[in-house]
């Protein structure tokens, strides 16, 4: 510790300036219970920011799954309208054919 910082809780050496240091005695106290009660409490700012990442981390999420729905939702209304690319998705992902097709499945 500094030698100011002893004296500053020396009130003797105040003088002059009884008010400031006064003043900076409370400020300092007053600052060390805030950090106390924001650290020590069970909603500490650790866990107000903790939460804040967790939340931006969701909303990326659910933006992520609206792209997916609004490409499913395309490919819906490909398939619905047209009939031939309806045949071709079932031919590929369900390994449909027509009768008389040949159809050989690799792995």
């Amino acid at each position: 510790m500094s030698k100011y910082t002893k004296d500053l809780w020396n009130r003797d050496k105040d003088g002059n300036r009884k008010e400031q240091r006064s003043f900076l005695r409370y400020a300092i106290v007053a600052t060390v219970i805030f950090l106390l009660f924001m650290f020590l409490k069970k909603d500490n700012l650790i866990n107000w920011v903790q939460a804040g990442l967790s939340l931006r981390r969701q909303e990326r999420q659910i933006e992520q799954y609206q792209r997916e729905n609004a490409e499913l939702d395309r490919r819906i209304r490909v398939m619905t309208g047209d009939r031939d690319s309806l045949e071709r998705y079932a031919r590929e992902e369900f390994f449909f054919a027509e009768p008389g097709d040949d159809v050989y499945i690799t792995e």
